[in-house]
């Protein structure tokens, strides 16, 4: 039975909310390991959790250990399925709606120098199609800000190079339109022109990123092309999509930008989320004064 309402809250988020596939994975192994742990302590069903197995359950995830934040996801994602479940009038309660999340350590976003992001974006050989694909794909992930899974999620009607303009369906299915730069235009025209034809390979496909066998890129593969170039760039760490994402916002308030201008290209729903990148920005500018200023150190 259990299973069953897993099946129908994950067909929810694929249809109605329009999640994307990271966003539904996290939250079915979420779930699917709170069933497991109610199975283990004998309580029957979803409608049987109260407040005292809640509390086990918590109880258990930080004797694992758990993270905090890896807490706070997974009680996210039990608030979510039982209102569900509630809409549904499978459940008459939310067990999780008043069980209280541990406090969040605040982390701020990493992020890559300009000339980190030189290294990444020219690492890529522009004599094959791959190369040149994945030269394209860096540079519109730079310059655009967008979410791995929207740049995977893209198809040919969503760029528009005249104007420097991609539309994208970002989280809630909202329609928002993000921009690019110069040399992110080159980069997709070379890729458009020369390099995608040869990968579709007599394929019909709408899709705008193409792997070597014609069909969508996947999102998984993202990780891959983005260690191999940070590899070949020598920048001894490791680097993941969201980085350049969270790259690209500080590189905008530090070149002056409106904060409500990056949130609206960054797609953030509110202004407190947009505004974590203001404290990377100012301890930036301390760093820097602290180590310029003749008048800056202590005698």
């Amino acid at each position: 039975m259990e299973t069953q309402l897993l099946e129908q809250y994950v067909r929810f988020l694929q249809v109605e909310r329009s999640a994307s596939p990271y966003t539904i994975r996290n939250y079915v192994f979420d779930l699917t390991e709170f069933l497991s742990f109610l199975h283990r302590n004998n309580v029957n069903s979803v409608e049987e959790v109260d407040h005292k197995v809640m509390r086990q359950y918590l109880s258990w995830l930080m004797d694992i250990p758990t993270a905090k934040g890896s807490i706070a996801r997974k009680l996210s994602a039990l608030r979510s399925f039982y209102r569900h479940l509630m809409r549904e009038n499978l459940v008459q309660k939310n067990p999780a709606a008043t069980t209280g999340t541990p406090k969040l350590d605040r982390r701020l976003p990493s992020f890559l120098t300009e000339s980190e992001i030189l290294e990444v974006l020219n690492s890529p050989e522009t004599t094959t199609p791959q190369g040149i694909r994945d030269r394209a794909l860096l540079e519109l992930l730079y310059a655009s800000g967008l979410r791995v899974s929207e740049i995977a999620g893209l198809n040919l009607e969503n760029v528009n190079l005249e104007t420097r303009e991609v539309r994208v369906i970002g989280k809630g299915a909202k329609e928002r339109l993000t921009l690019m730069g110069q040399p992110a235009v080159s980069a997709m025209a070379a890729y458009l022109k020369e390099a995608r034809p040869r990968l579709q390979a007599g394929k019909r496909t709408d899709a705008l990123f193409l792997n070597k066998d014609g069909s969508r890129l996947a999102v998984r593969r993202f990780q891959y092309i983005l260690d191999k170039y940070a590899e070949k760039a020598h920048l001894g760490k490791k680097i993941h999509p969201h980085l350049f994402r969270h790259s690209f916002a500080t590189h905008l308030l530090d070149g002056g930008a409106d904060l409500r201008v990056v949130q609206e290209l960054l797609g953030h729903s509110r202004l407190t989320t947009t505004q974590v990148y203001t404290h990377i920005t100012r301890n930036r500018a301390r760093q820097v004064y602290m180590a310029a200023h003749p008048r800056s150190k202590e005698k």
